[in-house]
C-alpha cells in the first residue's frame, strides 16, 4: 500500500502559527534581527519559568548549549562524568570539548532511558556530574541520581533536549540539575528553527554561560579578553518564534500525548513490536514514536524502513551507542565494553513518523503501512 494522496508523511513536521508570524513581522518592521532584541530575554525567562529553573540562556543549538554547560561547570582535565551510552553524541562531545572524561552506564530496556542503578558503581575518585538523559519523551528516574548527587558532592547536568514538557513527579524534566540543556530544533516540541537553551538555579553559573556564549568579553574592556568563549547567541528572530511556541507547549504536549496513545492503541496488537512505556512517575511526552524489532522478526529495523519507505511513510533509526562510535574508540574510548541493551535497541529500533502537524489520517496510513510491512 501507499498513501492515497501519493505524498510522503515525513518523521517530523513543526507547528508553525499565527503568533509566531507576528513575532517575526515585529522583529523584522522593528530593525530587531540579530542576537539583540527583546524576545530573547523574554523567551530565557519563560522557558525557565516553565521548567521551574532561575534563569536561563539562550543559545545556537542543543549541541551548544551541552558545550557551553561542561565550560561553565568548573571542570578540571581529567575529572569524570557519568552519562548513558545509549544517547546523541553531542553528550560526549561537550564532554571531550571540557578535557573531561565520559563514563557511561547502560539504558534500561523499557524506557531506554540510563539505569540509574549502574550509576553509583561507576563513581569514582574524579567523578564530578552525571548527566542524565531523557530519551525520546521519557524522563529518566531522577530520584535516585539526586540522592547519589547529593551524597557524593556531584553536578546534575540535564540534557532535556527530547523531553519539552515531560514531568517525573510532578516536575518537570530541566528543572532539577545544577544546569540543564534543550535544543529548539525544528523536530522538537518547542522550536526556534535551530537555537538550544542551558537553564541554571544559580546566578553565577548563569553570569559564567552568559559570558562564555559572547566570547567572553571581558567587563572592563570591550574586546579584551582573560577567558575562551564562544559565538554562541542566539538570534531575536528565533527567539520571537520560541516566545510563541512557549505559549502553545501545554497544547503542544497534549497533542503529542494524544499521537503515543493512538499509536500504541494500533500497534499494540503486534507482538513484533516492542512500544514505548509510561512508568507510573512519568509523563511522557512521546518526542518521537520509537518502537524496536523482535528478535525473532526475520528483518532489521533497516529493511523495514525501506519497506515503509516504499509506502510513503519516513523514519530514522535509534541511536547508535557512544560505545560503537568509530570515532571515540579511535580516540581510545570505551575500549571493550559492552552495554546488553544500548546494542539491542540501536541494532533493532526505530522511530516513527511523530511531528505535531501530524494528523490522525497520516497516523492511520502510518500504521496500516508497519502491519503491512511486518507481513
Amino acid at each position: 500500500m501507499t498513501t492515497t494522496s501519493g505524498e510522503r508523511i515525513p518523521v517530523s513536521e513543526p507547528l508553525i502559527g499565527e503568533a509566531e508570524r507576528r513575532n517575526i513581522l515585529r522583529c523584522v518592521e522593528e530593525g530587531w534581527i540579530a542576537s539583540e532584541g527583546p524576545f530573547v530575554e523574554e523567551f530565557e525567562r519563560a522557558w525557565a519559568a516553565y521548567c521551574g529553573m532561575a534563569e536561563g540562556v539562550a543559545v545556537t543549538s542543543g549541541t551548544t548549549a551541552l558545550e557551553l554547560a561542561l565550560a561553565s561547570a568548573g571542570l578540571s582535565p581529567g575529572d569524570e562524568v557519568i552519562l548513558p551510552s545509549f544517547t546523541i553524541i553531542s553528550c560526549v562531545l561537550a564532554i571531550l570539548e571540557a578535557r573531561a572524561i565520559p563514563v557511561l552506564v547502560d539504558c534500561e530496556p523499557d524506557t531506554w532511558c540510563m539505569d540509574v542503578d549502574q550509576v553509583a558503581s561507576r563513581i569514582g575518585p574524579r567523578t564530578r556530574a552525571i548527566m542524565p538523559v531523557h530519551v525520546y519523551g521519557h524522563p529518566v528516574d531522577m530520584d535516585p541520581l539526586l540522592e547519589l548527587a547529593e551524597r557524593h558532592g556531584l553536578m546534575i547536568i540535564e540534557d532535556a533536549a527530547e523531553a519539552h514538557g515531560a514531568e517525573y513527579r510532578g516536575r518537570r524534566a530541566g528543572g532539577f540539575g545544577l544546569m540543564s540543556c534543550f535544543s529548539f530544533y525544528a523536530n522538537k516540541i518547542v522550536t526556534t528553527g535551530e537555537g538550544g537553551m542551558v537553564l541554571t538555579r544559580s546566578s553565577d553559573v548563569a553570569a559564567r554561560l552568559r559570558s562564555g556564549r559572547n566570547l567572553a568579553f571581558r567587563s572592563q574592556r570591550r574586546f579584551s579578553h582573560s577567558e575562551l568563549g564562544h559565538n554562541y547567541r542566539m538570534t531575536n528572530l528565533q527567539a520571537a518564534i520560541g516566545v510563541a511556541q512557549v505559549g502553545a507547549i501545554e497544547e503542544h504536549v497534549r497533542r503529542k500525548r494524544e499521537m503515543g496513545a493512538y499509536y500504541t492503541a494500533r500497534l499494540s496488537h503486534l507482538p513484533q513490536l516492542q512500544l514505548p512505556v509510561e512508568r507510573p512517575w512519568a509523563r511522557n511526552v512521546y518526542w518521537m514514536y520509537g518502537v524496536v524489532l523482535g528478535d525473532e522478526v526475520p528483518i532489521g529495523p533497516e529493511q523495514l524502513a525501506e519497506r515503509l519507505r516504499d509506502r510513503g511513510v519516513d523514519t530514522r533509526p535509534f541511536f547508535v551507542g557512544m560505545h560503537e562510535q568509530p570515532v571515540l574508540r579511535d580516540l581510545g574510548l570505551f575500549s571493550g565494553e559492552r552495554y546488553p541493551h544500548t546494542e539491542r535497541i540501536s541494532r533493532r529500533g526505530l522511530y516513527l513518523p511523530s511531528g505535531l502537524a501530524l494528523t490522525r489520517q497520516q497516523q492511520d496510513v502510518v500504521c496500516a503501512a508497519v502491519e503491512d510491512a511486518l507481513q
